[in-house]
């Protein structure tokens, strides 16, 4: 396709789209015009596929194909009202792949929606990963505190990791942490906290520094009575994620934040040398 072209078709994709709140949206009369379909009807029965695939991939139509009248003006300063269709970014997605793909205009469609698509896939998923990420690393700066705090309390590596997991038993109802490991799936040699949601991160952590506050608060010393402070703490833990619905040893694993932090990286990468390349070809 000639660069002119790709620039011209970015411009009118661009320039047809409506923002409010800041979500991007078409009017689904511009999107016929611009993907050069004649018949209104003919175009509906593209959306109509879309609106299928989009109900397969889990989502709710109705958030992303919106019926709306428009009123146009009619000779002789008369107008009327015709039915139109507000569609998000998504939407058009998945307009534009239940298009021909042979025509010119509708191949662009196809990969200019898919990457606009994935850009705000991609911000989605890197607020998700960041706010795991906050909270993992609050979680391992707990943990690294309260393994000093018992060393300097006569407690060993192995009496730790002792500690540790009578608290993950204590939270998770009574699986163990290798037992939540085997239920998850989750490698036995890698951390537990690496698949588990935020929000069980978070309580890990609750309960971990309020065991750090009273161990240096009563000056709790060996290894009983710090099991004891630290089990008790991940009980009340337990009991506040009861209280609000949350049963933490029913949530399904997160994908492995190490994994996750690879492919957003790979994809903003990714996203990047295209938009370097969108950048040369003006």
């Amino acid at each position: 396709m000639d660069k002119l072209i790709i620039l011209k078709l970015q411009k009118n994709f661009e320039d047809y789209a409506n923002e409010k709140e800041g979500v991007n949206f078409w009017f689904a009369r511009d999107l016929q015009n611009l993907l050069e379909y004649e018949d209104w009807r003919n175009f509906l029965n593209v959306i109509e596929k879309a609106k299928i695939a989009c109900k397969n991939s889990g989502h709710d139509v109705n958030d992303h194909f919106v019926d709306v009248n428009k009123t146009i003006s009619m000779p002789k300063s008369a107008s009327k009202e015709i039915p139109d269709i507000i569609l998000t970014r998504y939407a058009c997605y998945l307009i534009a792949q239940n298009g021909d793909s042979r025509k010119e205009k509708i191949a662009f469609a196809q990969s200019y929606f898919a990457i606009q698509t994935r850009k705000q896939e991609l911000i989605e998923e890197r607020i998700a990963l960041q706010e795991r990420f906050e909270a993992r690393n609050k979680l391992i700066a707990s943990e690294t505190e309260l393994s000093k705090l018992i060393y300097e309390r006569g407690v060993d590596d192995e009496g730790f990791a002792r500690i540790r997991s009578k608290g993950d038993e204590a939270l998770f109802g009574g699986f163990t942490t290798v037992q939540m490991k085997n239920k998850l799936k989750i490698p036995s040699k890698r951390p537990i906290a690496d698949f588990l949601p935020t929000v069980t991160i978070t309580a890990k952590n609750l309960a971990t520094e309020i065991t750090n506050f009273n161990v240096k608060k009563e000056n709790l010393n060996g290894e009983n009575s710090i099991t004891h402070e630290h089990v008790k703490n991940n009980k009340r833990v337990r009991g506040l994620l009861i209280e609000s619905g949350i049963v933490p040893e029913t949530l399904p694993p997160e994908e492995d934040i190490k994994k996750l932090e690879r492919r957003v990286k790979k994809d903003e990468k990714n996203i990047a040398e295209y938009s370097k390349h969108k950048k040369k070809l003006k």
